[in-house]
């Protein structure tokens, strides 16, 4: 009879982000293919930004001390210009959004803001304050700064900070590569037919599609066999994978080889169940430096349970700084109940900050509905039996 290594929620958690294995290797790509890579290294400012003094609006920069007069325009600075301090007393600049703003200058008041003006003097108000619309070199950032550290995942804006710096290539930390195996000689894939007796694959195309979803690319391999010696050797050819994936064949029936074909090609368990529900039987561990996560095979308990230890186990292989799910405070819109002894994975919908449980948490861990109708989990405390309407809960969002 199997023994299972249970363990619990915390440790899980821990287990998984505490793999040893070879270090990431680093490789660089451009500006326009790093969206969605995890930086390898600390970016430093390499030019104050902004770069020089500059106008945040279009109108007349002046003294401050001439609050209030009429001024005679001198010139007008453009944006890409550059001007030497040239104004005598009583005389300002016109100016435009983006232009560099002299020395000689401390103020700037936009145009809809003047008393009057026109195309030889302005008069000003007396409301404008001193450096008013003057943007300061290095205001935002200065030279030396760190901007961005190794770990950091890349997304638009931080392409657009990049950008500003001048830096058009970028160290990040190779892709992990990741295979997802089906088990079970029941399963048939969405593009065949299915009889009655047979069901369709939906653990891999649904695990596929939450690592798309997550920044992680993968290989789809099939579906295993219910059979030992062929899981053995399926196995024994997935060592150049940095992650392999199955889903199903873990529980305690007489068919569930899994287990015992990785144990064969030298997987080391971190642990085999988590005191949970839906998902007890999850397995991970490292086989040589593969990461082997096995979810289990029921559908909704695949899913959880792939958002909640897989993907930051994943985060944590390719590098990712942050890997954990970020908590999000709700209130509790309705009183259900939950089993204790162990922590239950609940599912439910956020919206405007109320979470509201789905059908009452009455539903079973083979369902894909609880899925396609929820957008965030609860995970309570083995010690709950009761969550009451309007308690303050924390819900991960997926």
């Amino acid at each position: 009879m199997k023994n299972l290594n249970i363990v619990s929620f915390k440790e899980a958690q821990q287990k998984s982000m505490n793999l040893n294995r070879k270090k990431n290797p680093q490789e660089f790509v451009s500006l326009f293919q790093a969206r969605g890579r995890v930086l390898s290294e600390d970016i430093k400012c390499k030019k104050d930004l902004p770069a020089f003094n500059n106008s945040a609006m279009d109108g007349f920069a002046f003294k401050h001390k001439d609050i209030g007069k009429t001024l005679k325009i001198k010139d007008t600075i453009y944006a890409g210009m550059t001007i030497n301090s040239v104004l005598d007393e009583g005389e300002c600049y016109k100016i435009m959004t983006g232009a560099q703003v002299p020395d000689d200058v401390d103020s700037i008041i936009p145009f809809e803001n003047c008393i009057r003006y026109d195309e030889n003097e302005v008069v000003l108000d007396n409301n404008t304050k001193h450096g008013n619309a003057l943007r300061l070199k290095g205001e935002e950032q200065k030279k030396g700064n760190t901007l961005f550290k190794k770990g950091d995942l890349i997304n638009s804006s931080t392409i657009a900070m990049l950008a500003s710096q001048g830096i058009s290539t970028v160290g990040v930390y190779k892709k992990i590569s990741i295979a997802i195996f089906s088990t079970g000689d029941e399963l048939k894939e969405p593009w065949d037919k299915a009889n009655e007796n047979e069901i369709y694959n939906v653990n891999s195309s649904a695990i596929l599609s939450l690592l798309h979803e997550h920044g992680f690319e993968a290989d789809y391999c099939g579906v295993i066999p219910d059979n030992l010696e062929e899981s053995i050797e399926y196995f024994s050819k997935l060592k150049n994978y940095d992650a392999v994936v199955t889903t199903g064949g873990i529980s305690m029936g007489e068919a569930d080889f899994i287990e015992e074909a990785l144990k064969e090609n030298g997987l080391k368990e971190l642990f085999h169940g988590i005191n949970i529900k839906p998902g007890k039987p999850t397995m991970m561990g490292t086989m040589d430096n593969t990461l082997v996560a096995s979810m289990p095979g029921n559908p909704l308990a695949a899913f959880v349970n792939a958002f909640l230890f897989l993907i930051p186990a994943l985060k944590n292989l390719q590098g990712y700084a942050n890997c954990l799910h970020q908590k999000v405070a709700a209130k509790n819109s309705e009183e259900f109940n939950v089993k204790s002894g162990r922590v239950n994975i609940v599912l439910g919908k956020l919206e405007d900050g109320k979470f509201r449980v789905f059908s009452k948490n009455k539903y079973g861990s083979g369902m894909i509905t609880p899925i396609t109708n929820s957008n965030s989990i609860l995970i309570t405390s083995e010690e709950e039996e009761k969550i009451k309407e309007n308690s303050n809960i924390k819900v991960l969002v997926f």
